[in-house]
């Protein structure tokens, strides 16, 4: 006898909600064309991945400067998932650094390699994340509901965060457009031509006529390590205020230590500075690596705008009273191999993780009045211990020991010479002290007590060096 039917329960949705019957019917794409499409978009992200820190030390505008550090971190993500997926779809070997069809490569090299911040910009969120935005996009509806399952997963996740970077990129391009009046406007659609005639960004459309000949990518852009900054960062060179000797100072009360903690939180601008330069000078590491490092990159650089968010909810104008300087920065990307930076970085975490760094930090924060700076050491200290762990992997492993890891830090952070002198008698800083007016406009702007003793602090980096090779940079 034939088994009666088991009629399915109503109201249940079918195939776990993936599709209906009627639409699992239609075939789709089979592997070979997806895991094409999946390398392009491959190639794609990674390139924007690579473009954007390869900018990052030398851009000066700071919004430019975290635009990049969220984006390159949103486009390292979907590169990695982008690769795990190829690699389940009967693709070993992966074939991802292979190269790409060359108008592909035109149109990216051409972003790669344009004259500033500006015309990068306008590039990337005019054209080829809207490129990418839209192959994803079409990703998701192509493939089979059922069948590739996975890979319609991933490109709507992508397409989360691509979203989210358009939001952003968007409204940033539009301001540099209006800031760059002689853009030459017939440069994006070079840049789009030359996506056409490699087929579309996901290789689906039929080819156009050649690309056209390159414009900037016909003098490769040099990576400059050398960090710079827009305006509001006056006196990048002024050293005259040790925020350690401050807040390791038991007689200061806590309140004066939150305008403290955000100049530390805001000086970490030049961890992603600093990171960008190893991440891009350190070729042919796993992916992974690249992950986790621009990961921590763009903790970073939201350690800074937290800085950036305390200032603003003490009532400080940061660029009138506080010169954030990028000597740290400039001093390891100019004076040390990415090895070497990499050393002093894990060593300068390590000095963070007792109970005198970032556990204190936090509890300083708990000790006033403003619930959000506990809010943000909490957090600051979290990632500070995630930190930790992609040192250990990624840097201790290469070394011998924890301890010699530890001792090669220490004598690479020794190298490192901070010209006090020769950047005062060159003209560059006079390394005022801007503290006293900073806290004074603070206690009148919230009610809060001058103490006299506080009000006097006057101890500069150049009077105790030895902090500099402890706590002296919340990376």
């Amino acid at each position: 006898m034939t088994p009666p039917a088991v009629a399915p329960i109503p109201g249940c949705p079918e195939l776990a909600g993936l599709c209906t019957l009627s639409e699992a019917q239609q075939p789709g794409p089979g592997v070979e064309a997806v895991v094409v499409r999946l390398k392009r978009l491959h190639f794609a992200t990674r390139r924007v991945h690579g473009l954007l820190l390869a900018r990052l030390p030398a851009e000066p505008v700071y919004e430019l400067k975290m635009l990049a550090s969220h984006h390159a971190y949103l486009c390292a993500e979907i590169t990695a998932a982008l690769r795990a997926r190829v690699g389940e779809m009967r693709e070993p070997p992966l074939g991802l650094d292979d190269p790409p069809p060359p108008a592909l490569a035109q149109a990216f090299d051409e972003v790669a390699n344009a004259p500033d911040g500006a015309h990068l910009c306008v590039g990337l969120y005019r054209v080829l994340l809207p490129a990418i935005d839209a192959a994803f996009e079409t990703l998701a509806r192509d493939v089979h509901p059922l069948a590739d399952a996975p890979t319609r997963r991933l490109a709507r996740h992508a397409l989360l965060d691509l979203d989210e970077a358009l939001e952003a990129g968007t409204q940033t391009a539009a301001a540099c457009l209006a800031a760059t009046p002689d853009f030459p406007a017939d440069w994006l659609d070079e840049v789009q031509a030359a996506l056409l005639a490699a087929g579309g960004l996901d290789g689906t459309a039929p080819t156009s006529e050649p690309a056209p000949p390159p414009r900037f990518s016909a003098q490769p852009h040099a990576f400059d390590p050398v960090p710079r900054r827009d305006a509001r960062f006056r006196d990048p060179y002024n050293m005259a205020v040790n925020a350690e000797a401050f807040l390791y100072e038991p007689s200061f009360p806590p309140e004066p230590k939150l305008l403290m903690l955000a100049y530390k939180r805001l000086r970490e601008i030049d961890v992603p500075e600093m990171m960008a330069s190893i991440i891009v000078e350190t070729p042919g590491k796993p992916w992974g690596y690249s992950l986790d490092m621009t990961r921590q990159l763009w903790d970073e650089a939201r350690h800074a705008m937290m800085g950036e968010v305390l200032f603003a909810a003490l009532g400080v104008d940061w660029p009138a009273y506080v010169p954030v300087n990028f000597t740290w920065s400039l001093g390891l990307n100019t004076q040390l191999t990415p090895l070497e930076r990499h050393a002093v970085l894990y060593f300068i975490e390590q000095g963070l993780m007792p109970k005198h760094g970032k556990r204190y930090e936090w509890e300083i924060a708990q000790q006033t009045d403003l619930p959000l700076a506990a809010t943000f050491q909490d957090y600051d200290w979290a990632d500070e211990v995630l930190h930790a762990r992609i040192g250990r992997q990624w840097y201790v492993s290469d070394m011998p020991s924890q301890t010699e890891a530890l001792r090669h830090g220490d004598r690479c952070w020794s190298k490192v010479l901070l010209g006090w002198e020769s950047w005062k008698e060159a003209g560059l800083t006079a390394h005022d002290n801007w503290w006293p007016a900073l806290y004074r406009a603070v206690c009148a702007a919230r009610g809060w007590p001058v103490d006299p003793a506080v009000a006097a602090f006057d101890t500069s980096y150049a009077e105790q060096r030895a902090d500099l090779k402890s706590v002296s940079h919340s990376a």
